[in-house]
């Protein structure tokens, strides 16, 4: 049996399914992946003019980097200020050794949770939270964070101003 490193979660009995090797990136994938993460929203034409192949291969390379795992999804970058999530905040948690699982199903559950990393370092947890305001925060941290079991403790660090990167800049590997 594969152990946790080359499985992820998924429908399969244990909650696991395997997770099929990474496939090598071509020139074409890699500028396919570019386009997309500038405008998730690109037509499959605009993109297979762009990358100088047909509709139906960049429809097919698409497909496949979805299916292969490297492309997890399309959404829309927010401004959360405006959004009326006022405050945000990146929060460091230290939780019980081998508890990661289970804080982690709870910390998806919390509202305005929108990233969450298991770390190496001083702490275990780094979460990035929004909510409307300080008072919703607090009530978050003090009630809902520290009422977890497995919740040892934690260090808020409030983000002052963010600034998104340009999504295309950068994240692609290169060859």
């Amino acid at each position: 049996m594969a152990d946790d490193a080359d499985r992820t979660p998924g429908r399969g009995g244990d909650g696991l399914e395997p997770v099929p090797p990474p496939r090598p990136l071509d020139a074409i994938d890699r500028d396919i992946l570019r386009i997309l993460q500038t405008d998730g929203r690109a037509s499959i034409r605009s993109v297979a003019e762009r990358v100088h192949v047909s509709r139906a291969n960049a429809y097919a390379r698409i497909n496949r980097l979805i299916d292969d795992g490297v492309i997890r999804g399309f959404s829309a970058r927010v401004n959360h200020e405006r959004a009326g999530q006022g405050a945000s905040a990146y929060i460091t948690l230290k939780i019980v050794q081998n508890s990661w699982r289970t804080v982690r199903e709870q910390l998806q559950e919390l509202p305005g949770a929108t990233h969450i990393a298991l770390v190496s370092g001083d702490f275990d947890v780094l979460l990035l939270v929004h909510t409307p305001d300080n008072r919703t925060l607090r009530e978050l941290v003090l009630t809902r964070l520290q009422a977890i079991p497995e919740v040892l403790s934690t260090r808020t660090l409030l983000v002052f101003e963010e600034t998104d990167l340009d999504p295309g800049a950068g994240a692609v590997p290169p060859p």
